[in-house]
């Protein structure tokens, strides 16, 4: 999720955790977010924190602190919005080449552990997954360029092709415009509890938040929902189709 930083996060609270039993015998259908979920979310968290900062202080011949003080605020102003992750639409605000500047970082584009473990265990068991993001049609483009991971999905659906991002508790139902999925039987993995949430409110009945969701942080669990630091946690033991999430 974009710059997550940005907004206010629970600490860790480990006694009051939410258990899941994962049926794998009742899943068709798998959702994934991606940044945070599939991919380290330091990428993100670094450009927008930082890099644009100081590529928008040197255009415009501000103070780094200043510049910083100015974007976080702006940024916050298109919360829960398409504006949030639009790539032009921060390049005309800005003033800025934004799809040119991440790819100025994008070595720091990374898949997180356990990633590809999980999403070959799916495949291999004939689940349809489906990649489900808020992220700009240029973002997701930069990113499975430099994962190479896109090849594993049955498709992606990005927020802006549904017309809303996933806070809107429409959207989950306004998906079933691009896949049609039965929400008893589908599984969704989000690093934002407010998605997992307007998620539950339609019906989605397995859902599990990724706490681990960048490198450089501390594993947040969540209270609401199943938590799970890796994918790995996803996978059951030979010989079983289920398994517990804590």
């Amino acid at each position: 999720m974009f710059i997550q930083s940005l907004v206010d996060l629970k600490e860790s609270n480990t006694e009051k955790t939410q258990t899941m039993i994962l049926d794998w015998r009742n899943i068709e259908t798998v959702l994934l977010d991606m940044d945070g979920t599939l991919l380290d979310r330091h990428f993100d968290d670094h450009f927008w924190l930082e890099h644009v900062p100081k590529r928008w202080s040197s255009k415009y011949k501000v103070p780094v602190k200043l510049a910083r003080e100015q974007l976080y605020a702006l940024f916050r102003s298109q919360e829960r919005t398409l504006n949030w992750t639009d790539l032009d639409y921060w390049s005309k605000r800005l003033g800025l080449d934004i799809p040119l500047l991440k790819l100025e970082v994008d070595h720091l584009i990374a898949v997180h552990p356990g990633v590809i473990e999980f999403l070959s265990f799916c495949r291999g068991h004939d689940k349809k997954i489906w990649l489900v993001t808020n992220a700009h049609s240029k973002t997701l483009n930069i990113k499975m360029k430099k994962t190479r991971i896109g090849h594993w999905f049955d498709g992606t659906v990005s927020a802006h092709q549904v017309g809303m991002p996933k806070e809107d508790p429409r959207f989950w139902a306004e998906l079933q415009r691009f896949i049609s999925y039965d929400p008893a039987s589908t599984l969704l993995g989000e690093d934002s509890e407010e998605n997992l949430g307007t998620a539950r409110g339609y019906g989605i009945r397995y859902l599990f938040y990724i706490s681990h969701y960048s490198s450089r942080c501390m594993p947040a669990i969540s209270e609401s929902f199943a938590t799970i630091d890796y994918f790995t946690r996803l996978i059951p033991a030979d010989g079983s189709s289920t398994v517990k999430v804590n």
